[in-house]
């Protein structure tokens, strides 16, 4: 980097060098396909997402070392009363995930996905974004190089999630950045909140997106402004993923406002994304209709923690075991249709 270059430069830069899909392995997957014991198509969306893996991976559908990374973080916009919860409940929660306490913890042993949890700073929360920018530019960049350092281990499946009091009216924020129409549009009850807080809190995003207007016409500058460490980060993680054809799973509404920044960035950024559930906050649905995308599961779930996409991983996991390990007509000696 020159002594000239702004810390957004090589993030920026990241995005003319995608890689695409393998298309030789999805024809793969497609050949050996139309030889397995059932009638064409009979796995629906299954089918689909073996041909996914492969194509993102280069290879046959498998997945053996599966992650869940979570990524916390602290928000200035908490002393707004956004939240009914206090922020200390963040670094809380953390220590109940390292602890083996939480719902993501289960939802990972029961479907063998390995789990980290990356702790952002908890202790220093961005600024309130009614009133300055929640980060700076390096604080920002350096964040999403952060998250792009969280798959330095090895992954072949990254699940993204995220815990970070008062982070809803963060996503609804950036959200109405990227895509437009109303701040009631894009609000929810979040952690529990009454119509009365939801209210306040449709206040707060309209006060803050009035304050950097001039500056939301560039998804970065949205993200430093309105967003948040653990939002960045998973920014990050998702275009290193890329970078390095790792397939990831998408949580719910915080997450995937994480995605959308990158979407805003390139449209085909998210082409080895999968959106694990949609969120029963009301405002992700319209969420991922602007992203042209569709979740996998509905569950009327709300929590974050990367506990929807980690619940989709293990359909995941089934589609490409189903691809790898079922027989063959010929394999299994059972009779094929007739020509």
């Amino acid at each position: 980097m020159s002594n000239t270059a702004m810390p957004f430069d090589d993030i920026r830069a990241l995005f003319n060098d995608l890689p695409g899909p393998d298309a030789h392995a999805a024809q793969m997957v497609n050949e050996r396909d139309s030889q397995l014991t059932k009638p064409p198509g009979a796995l629906g969306k299954l089918e689909d997402i073996a041909e996914w893996l492969a194509a993102w991976t280069g290879r046959k559908p498998q997945i053996t070392r599966p992650l869940v990374a979570i990524f916390a973080g602290n928000h200035g916009v908490t002393k707004q009363g956004v939240s009914p919860f206090p922020a200390e409940v963040t670094v809380q929660m953390v220590a109940n995930f390292k602890n083996g306490g939480a719902a993501i913890n289960q939802i990972c042993i029961a479907n063998n996905l390995g789990l980290k949890v990356f702790d952002l700073a908890l202790e220093i929360p961005t600024k309130d974004i009614t009133e300055e920018p929640a980060m700076d530019e390096r604080t920002c960049a350096a964040t999403m190089a952060f998250g792009m350092e969280s798959i330095a281990g090895g992954t072949d499946l990254l699940c993204i999630g995220e815990m970070g009091i008062g982070n809803t009216t963060i996503a609804s924020a950036i959200y109405l950045a990227l895509f437009g129409g109303t701040a009631e549009e894009w609000v929810g009850p979040g952690t529990g909140h009454d119509p009365k807080g939801v209210a306040l809190k449709a206040d707060v995003i309209n006060r803050a997106v009035e304050l950097h207007k001039d500056h939301l016409g560039d998804p970065l500058e949205v993200l430093r402004r309105l967003g948040g460490r653990e939002i960045a980060a998973m920014a990050g993680a998702i275009l290193a993923a890329r970078a390095q054809r790792i397939p990831v799973v998408v949580d719910g509404f915080v997450a995937s406002s994480a995605a959308a920044v990158l979407h805003a960035m390139d449209a085909t950024s998210l082409d080895h994304c999968i959106f694990g559930h949609v969120s029963a906050e009301p405002a992700h649905q319209k969420a991922l209709a602007a992203m042209n995308k569709t979740a996998l599961l509905n569950l009327d779930m709300r929590l974050g923690e990367g506990t929807g996409a980690a619940l989709a991983a293990g359909i995941i996991k089934a589609a490409a075991l189903c691809h790898t390990g079922m027989a063959t007509f010929e394999e299994a000696a059972v009779s094929d249709k007739e020509a």
